[in-house]
């Protein structure tokens, strides 16, 4: 079968090897994100799929337009006459006249119809939830509306951002060739649109934390540990912190015990242990480094 494939970052890039390597699966074309300037130096960068054929000498044509909605790109699309449209994290909303060139199959993050959206990663860990996954969907015009194809589940038991999303993209490899495969054998199943749930872009003012609820400032470390990280209304940011306890109550902020490798500061309602420091527009240092050079003590308030 001949395949376009949509997509831009790392999670689609593992998504793009497994088709790559599966028998039976030609994929044609390469629809990616343009080049992007990065860093100080605004370097000219290509997104991750570009990069790994590139580096592989695929011999895969790549096709970044800026726009699905003008009639080239579409035509370019159209031309690659393609069995399926597969789509992870490409970027950019596809439009009805893409849509009706081949069934598109997107890999969502998330347990659809829980948390459509750009961030499903970080809500599932900043909600608790025991379980995430991804979802293989038959796209429609709306947002992470269409009827479901399969899933696949993963345990989140503590699992960060990164980790989560590690375990997600190899979820994805995995369920897509399968889904392309049996494909006329599966019975779309449409969402329940009541149930639906919205996970929108992240900010950085969402990294702020106020030490009310030790387990929400925890599930906002893991769930931001990439960006934006979690920081104290001064600017003050928190590394390498786990929760402690989630019940006693305390003075927030409130310096609870010193060893010699990390910080316990109380919130209202638990505790939290922190290993590192990072004082704006400064090098993250040792919690006891930092309390040490502030000369705060046990019963101090770090706030």
């Amino acid at each position: 079968m001949r395949v376009v494939f949509m997509g831009t970052p790392d999670y689609a890039t593992r998504i793009l090897k497994r088709l790559i390597a599966t028998d039976g699966i030609e994929v044609v074309l390469l629809v990616t994100q343009p080049d992007k300037p990065v860093g100080r130096k605004q370097i000219m960068t290509p997104p991750d799929t570009k990069r790994y054929l590139l580096e592989k000498a695929s011999g895969i044509e790549i096709f970044q337009p800026r726009t699905l909605r003008d009639p080239e790109s579409i035509e370019k699309i159209k031309a690659a006459d393609a069995d399926f449209i597969v789509v992870a994290a490409f970027g950019q909303i596809l439009p009805k006249a893409v849509l009706d060139l081949a069934p598109c199959i997107n890999l969502h993050a998330s347990l659809l119809p829980r948390y459509r959206g750009a961030s499903p990663i970080q809500a599932a860990i900043l909600h608790r939830d025991l379980y995430s996954g991804v979802t293989a969907m038959l796209m429609d015009e709306g947002l992470d509306t269409g009827a479901m194809l399969g899933w696949s589940y993963q345990k989140i038991d503590g699992l960060d951002a990164v980790q989560l999303f590690d375990r997600l993209s190899d979820l994805a490899a995995d369920l897509t060739p399968e889904i392309l495969q049996r494909f006329d054998q599966i019975v779309p199943l449409p969402q329940n649109h009541c149930e639906a749930t919205y996970a929108g872009k992240i900010t950085k003012a969402d990294g702020e934390v106020k030490l009310e609820d030790a387990r929400e400032v925890e599930a906002k470390y893991r769930a931001f540990i990439h960006w934006p990280g979690i920081y104290l209304p001064g600017g003050l940011k928190l590394r390498g912190v786990s929760l402690v306890e989630f019940e006693d109550c305390h003075k927030a902020g409130e310096i609870l015990e010193i060893d010699e490798e990390a910080i316990v500061i109380g919130c209202k309602r638990g505790s939290l242990r922190v290993e590192k420091l990072q004082p704006p527009s400064k090098k993250e240092m040792a919690s006891v480094a930092y309390i040490r050079g502030k000369r705060l003590q046990v019963g101090d308030l770090l706030l």
